[in-house]
């Protein structure tokens, strides 16, 4: 760990490497979010060798942030290492003393279970984004108002859901904020009807559109999605990401799954084409479906 640090203090040094001095947190920022997947790519692919590999450059770009922010003089990597420490015990009571000790010897029936800690722990966050919003009124104005300091302690459920998220995962953590002051379903199969209210209006505004189009100078459908189609997409995934949920199933996890099995099936599909001497683009689209349960009955 000392020697990263060190590499990374050298390339940034005045005669280290051109394009690592020029680097600001704006522009590594993106190639921090490739790396987050790429070791999400290496876990799903049970690819052990490629994850060391993968968490290395990830770390790497935690060090780079900290070297950014120590030569601002805002923090340093110890800090930031030091502020997760403070973190994982202040959220782990169960685990740790006050002290931070580790609270050995506990009985098993005395410790929450996985589905007791996940609510302990945003218990813990909600409280932490409270005291958060409390210190910054403070320091923005000492002598504010009860009323205007009431306010800021009344700040939205919401607060602290990254924007910079996945829009699935977004919609995933929004609705799961949510659901902590009270507004959701009680059962997963209101979800299920929301989906498919949300989809049935998607189907309305696409026939209204094409009816329009067909009523248009050309008589044909007019290029690229109504506003309204865009509006009522829109809900549908929100709808679809609440519904996964509501049934406790990760819906950006899902979805990459759903991904790689379309992409897996696809891919087989195209091998299968050529080995009978086909050309699967000119295939009709009947011939294409057989390949695809063939494809599926051979799984």
């Amino acid at each position: 760990m000392l020697e990263l640090l060190a590499i990374m203090e050298r390339l940034r040094a005045p005669d280290g490497c051109p394009w690592d001095r020029e680097q600001t947190f704006a522009t590594i920022a993106p190639y921090t979010i490739e790396e987050a997947y790429e070791v999400a790519d290496a876990i799903e692919r049970e690819d052990l060798p490629h994850l060391k590999d993968e968490l290395g450059d990830l770390l790497f770009q935690v060090v780079f942030h900290a070297q950014i922010a120590r030569e601002r003089g805002a923090f340093d990597f110890e800090a930031a290492a030091g502020a997760i420490c403070d973190k994982l015990k202040r959220r782990h009571p169960h685990v740790f003393s006050g002290q931070g000790r580790p609270a050995e010897g506990r009985p098993a029936e005395g410790r929450p279970s996985a589905a007791e800690q996940s609510v302990l722990w945003e218990n813990i966050k909600a409280e932490e984004r409270r005291d958060a919003r409390r210190s910054d009124a403070r320091r923005s104005d000492a002598r504010r108002s009860d009323a205007r300091r009431a306010a800021a302690d009344a700040a939205s459920a919401l607060d602290g859901v990254p924007r910079a998220l996945p829009a699935l995962m977004r919609a995933y953590k929004l609705s799961k904020r949510a659901a902590r002051v009270g507004f959701d379903f009680e059962h997963a199969s209101q979800t299920a009807d929301k989906v498919a209210e949300e989809l049935a209006e998607v189907r309305e505004a696409a026939a209204a559109h094409e009816s329009a189009g067909r009523n248009g100078a050309n008589g044909s459908p007019s290029a690229g999605p109504s506003e309204e189609i865009f509006e009522e997409m829109g809900d549908l995934l929100f709808a679809a990401a609440n519904l996964a949920r509501k049934l406790d199933v990760d819906a950006e996890a899902a979805l990459r799954a759903a991904n790689a099995k379309f992409e897996r099936r696809f891919r087989a599909m195209e091998e299968l084409a050529r080995a009978r001497g086909e050309i699967f683009s000119s295939l009709s689209l009947a011939a294409q479906e057989g390949l695809w349960l063939d494809v599926k009955r051979a799984e």
